[in-house]
C-alpha cells in the first residue's frame, strides 16, 4: 500500500494559541495518540528490548569474523526459501553487512542477522566501528576498508549494507560523498537523514554533525548526479531519537530513495521488529521497486 505519511501530533509543531485560548484540544489529541494500543505495545516492546540489549551488549564488543557457508546450495534450502529467491537465486549469496548506531555494537543485530540467515541469505555479517570515532567521515572511511575486505573474502564485487541509526548515515556518506563501487544497495533503519533535535542536547563533535543544518548534513544535501545505488529508508512514527519523525526519510532528489514508514516501533526495536525484518529481507532479495515513490507503509 502506498500513501503519504501522517505525522502524529506529538511529533509535530507546538500547539497554536488563538484568541487567548491555549491548545487544550491539541493536548487532548496528543494524549490520545500516546494511548493507542499500537503505541502502548510498541513502547513496552522497546522497553523490553532495551533491557535485553543491555545484557547482550558486552557480548557484541568483540568483532565478528565473517563466515560464508559454501556448502549451502539453493536446491538444499526449504521450499519457502527457494520460493523467496525464485526470481533471482544468486541474490541469496550477495554479502550483507550490518552497521550499528552510536555507542552500540553488533549485538543490536542479534535478531536480524539470524532472521536473514533463516530466510536464506548465506553471507550475513556485522561490523563494529570504534565508539571513540568523532566524525562520520572517518567512520565512512573505515567502513569502506571493511567492505573491501568482505569483497576479497567472499569473491563478490558488491555487498548490501544495512545501517541502524548513525550507521545508516555513515553508510550513506560513503555511498554519496566518499564514493564506492562496493555497495549494491543501502537500507537505513531509524537514521536521522534530516538531523534530529536530540543532537542539540549533547555538544560532542559527532553528535553535532547530526544537527539539522550541520556541515555534514549540508554536504549530504548537495547534488549527487552520479550516485545510482538504491536507498531504502525505514523510519517509524514512534522513534524517540529521530525528531521530528519526517527527518528519518531520505528525500535527496538525486538518490533512488524509497521511504518506508512503520507504525508503533521504537528506535531500538527497529532491527528486531518482524515487519522491519521482512521489509529488509524483501528489499535485499529484490522484491521491492527501486523507483522513487511516496511513503510505503509497512504492516
Amino acid at each position: 500500500m502506498t500513501t503519504s505519511a501522517s505525522v502524529p501530533a506529538w511529533h509535530g509543531a507546538s500547539s497554536v494559541v488563538a484568541n487567548g485560548v491555549s491548545g487544550v484540544a491539541g493536548a487532548a489529541r496528543t494524549l490520545r495518540s500516546l494511548c493507542t494500543p499500537a503505541t502502548l505495545t510498541g513502547g513496552l516492546t522497546e522497553l523490553a528490548w532495551v533491557s535485553a540489549h543491555a545484557l547482550l551488549w558486552p557480548l557484541g564488543t568483540r568483532a565478528e569474523t565473517p563466515v560464508v557457508d559454501e556448502r549451502i546450495r539453493p536446491e538444499w534450502q526449504p521450499p519457502a526459501v527457494r520460493a523467496f529467491f525464485a526470481a533471482d537465486p544468486l541474490a541469496a549469496r550477495v554479502p550483507v553487512v550490518l552497521v550499528h548506531g552510536m555507542v552500540d555494537n553488533r549485538s543490536i543485530f542479534t535478531v536480524m542477522s539470524r532472521s536473514l540467515r533463516r530466510r536464506g541469505f548465506t553471507s550475513v555479517s556485522t561490523w563494529n566501528y570504534s565508539p571513540l570515532v568523532q566524525d562520520v567521515r572517518v567512520a565512512a572511511d573505515q567502513l569502506a576498508r571493511h567492505l573491501e575486505q568482505i569483497c576479497e573474502q567472499t569473491g563478490h564485487e558488491r555487498v548490501h549494507v544495512v545501517g541502524h541509526s548513525l550507521g545508516g548515515i555513515v553508510a550513506r556518506y560513503l555511498v554519496q560523498c566518499a564514493g564506492t563501487e562496493r555497495v549494491a544497495s543501502l537500507t537505513t533503519l531509524g537514521s536521522p537523514h534530516g538531523g534530529t533535535l536530540w543532537a542539540h542536547a549533547v555538544p560532542t563533535p559527532l553528535i553535532r554533525q547530526l544537527r539539522s543544518g550541520s556541515d555534514l548534513l549540508a554536504e549530504l544535501g548537495r547534488p549527487a548526479p552520479g550516485v545510482d545505488i538504491p536507498v531504502t529508508a525505514v523510519y517509524s512514527d514512534l522513534d524517540q531519537m529521530v525528531l521530528p519523525i519526517a527527518h528519518g526519510r531520505c528525500d535527496h532528489p538525486d538518490l533512488r530513495a524509497r521511504n518506508v514508514l512503520v507504525h508503533g516501533v521504537g528506535h531500538m526495536s527497529l532491527p528486531i521488529h518482524r515487519a522491519v525484518v521482512d521489509e529488509v529481507a524483501a528489499t535485499l532479495a529484490g522484491h521491492r521497486s527501486t523507483d522513487r515513490s511516496a511513503d510505503v507503509v509497512a504492516a
